[in-house]
């Protein structure tokens, strides 16, 4: 799949089929997030790999976008001991969020739908993933990614507006 075509079927899909996401499928998706560019090369990630009903159902509560029914969840957290230090430590988040989009794209290249679910900076959703997982304070929650088999296929789209662009030459 060309990287054009990637990101104009990249949709939020959030009805999944039962059928499990392979786990080769999942190694495949977390290569592509550890692929993302990193402020000087930090890499302050944490991949949380959730198939266990049980755990889905938890971070489900998390908050009222949460409430996604898939048989993959990805938590994608920024370990705050790897993040740059002093004004330079909130870059975890566009790290974060870069490894986010490989995840995403990488979903459409492999056939699967995804949802981005945003959990930072809420404070109560951030505890309820926290609780759940089992993560210090040091990890912090940025989003769930619901993953699998996708039970609709939203249309591909451009959502280019001129209007939003200017140019400085």
């Amino acid at each position: 799949m060309e990287v054009k075509e990637a990101l104009l079927q990249r949709r939020s899909v959030r009805r999944f089929t039962d059928e499990p996401v392979a786990r080769e499928a999942i190694e495949a998706l977390l290569h592509a997030a550890m692929s993302g560019p990193s402020a000087c090369n930090k890499k302050p990630w944490h991949f949380c790999v959730v198939t266990n009903p049980e755990k889905l159902g938890e971070l489900k509560s998390a908050s009222h976008f949460t409430k996604i029914n898939a048989p993959l969840a990805v938590v994608v957290c920024g370990d705050l001991h790897r993040a740059l230090p002093l004004q330079l430590s909130e870059f975890w988040v566009q790290d974060c969020s870069a490894a986010t989009e490989n995840i995403l794209l990488r979903a459409v290249d492999l056939g699967l739908g995804a949802v981005w679910c945003g959990i930072y900076p809420q404070k109560r959703p951030q505890a309820t993933v926290r609780k759940a997982l089992g993560l210090s304070e040091s990890f912090v929650p940025l989003n769930i990614i619901y993953i699998g088999h996708p039970d609709e296929q939203p249309e591909a789209r451009d959502q280019y507006d001129a209007a939003r662009v200017r140019y400085v030459e």
